[in-house]
């Protein structure tokens, strides 16, 4: 994959966002999910002035987005995301930084070795990024769901899915509620941090709250865990204070009744913007008939991305854990 096409696709789309948006006087997250709409489609919804229609029809006629691959189509669209999202108000919406996608995609390849076919599920799954990149890493046939509440950022995942040509079902919803979908194999989330606000909803979750409002991301992994299949893995971008909140016991005796605990990988704290926000991956497989926890749970803290020579090292150590446990 050339890089140069990677940042003449995104200079491309953000070129036009911004004119969009100028012209309609709008947020360039809604520009971008309305530029990818009618490159896809030809068409859209919304009411354009002419100047806008013709220059939308002018630059279509310019590059063929489909001609791209995959990663480069993603990435691309991943970097207008990003850009959007920029000192955005609402900081649930965050997309997972490209380093953690592509390593949670190593991760779940390997908890999937073996099978033939993979459904797969982000309960969260904003501008669909995480879920395309561990999608596109999956060697078996994959069949890809998500669910977001955000109507501007499940339209860009549809349209970003659509480019990549990924067969996709999204669900626009709030995500605790429930889904009318058969459970996955594999469930992929970078897990909204805060609290919900629907008490009544949160009710009829055992991670309920006992006062005030319940955590999102307590429930969110009690979701996650429902809609998974016995015998499947959770992949999941978590704060890395999860364990350490006033409900942390309660979460703790949900886990030990329902999962396998497979390990914990601390991601590097220099990809975040403050050790407050640090994250780590955590890896989890729902309890069945056949099933057992390991051995021993995976435990890593991963270096810098950048320090290549310190990552193959700790990939070693991870690869022969997985050796170890007879899962790879």
């Amino acid at each position: 994959m050339e890089h140069n096409n990677v940042e003449r696709l995104y200079n491309f789309l953000d070129e036009i966002t911004e004119q969009i948006g100028h012209q309609m006087e709008q947020p360039y997250l809604d520009s971008l999910a309305l530029v990818l709409e009618y490159f896809f489609t030809g068409e859209t919804a919304e009411e354009l002035s002419e100047f806008a229609l013709q220059h939308l029809r002018k630059k279509a006629g310019e590059v063929e987005i489909s001609s791209f691959d995959r990663e480069e189509i993603r990435k691309s669209i991943q970097l207008a995301a990003l850009k959007g999202m920029q000192g955005a108000t609402q900081q649930q919406h965050l997309i997972t930084p490209d380093t953690v996608a592509m390593f949670a995609g190593y991760l779940a390849n390997k908890l999937m070795k073996g099978r033939e076919q993979i459904r797969l599920f982000d309960p969260a799954c904003g501008t669909g990024n995480l879920l395309t990149a561990v999608h596109n890493q999956l060697e078996q046939q994959t069949v890809p769901f998500g669910s977001e509440v955000d109507a501007t950022l499940i339209r860009i995942a549809l349209m970003s899915a659509n480019f990549q040509q990924i067969d996709m079902e999204l669900f626009h919803q709030d995500s605790l509620r429930p889904f009318l979908m058969e459970p996955a194999d594999l469930i992929v989330s970078d897990l909204p941090v805060g609290y919900y606000p629907d008490d009544i909803i949160a009710a009829d979750f055992e991670l309920k709250a006992e006062e005030g409002h319940s955590y999102a991301h307590h429930l969110l992994i009690e979701q996650s865990i429902k809609y998974t299949k016995e015998g499947g893995y959770l992949v999941l971008v978590i704060p890395n204070f999860l364990f350490d909140s006033d409900q942390a016991s309660q979460l703790n005796a949900f886990l030990q009744k329902n999962a396998h605990i497979f390990g914990i990988v601390q991601l590097p704290e220099n990809i975040f913007k403050s050790e407050q926000n640090a994250k780590s991956i955590f890896l989890l497989q729902k309890k069945g008939q056949d099933t057992k926890a390991p051995k021993e749970a995976l435990m890593a803290k991963l270096p810098s991305f950048k320090n290549v020579q310190a990552m193959n090292d700790i990939l070693v150590k991870i690869n022969q854990w997985f050796k170890q446990e007879g899962i790879s």
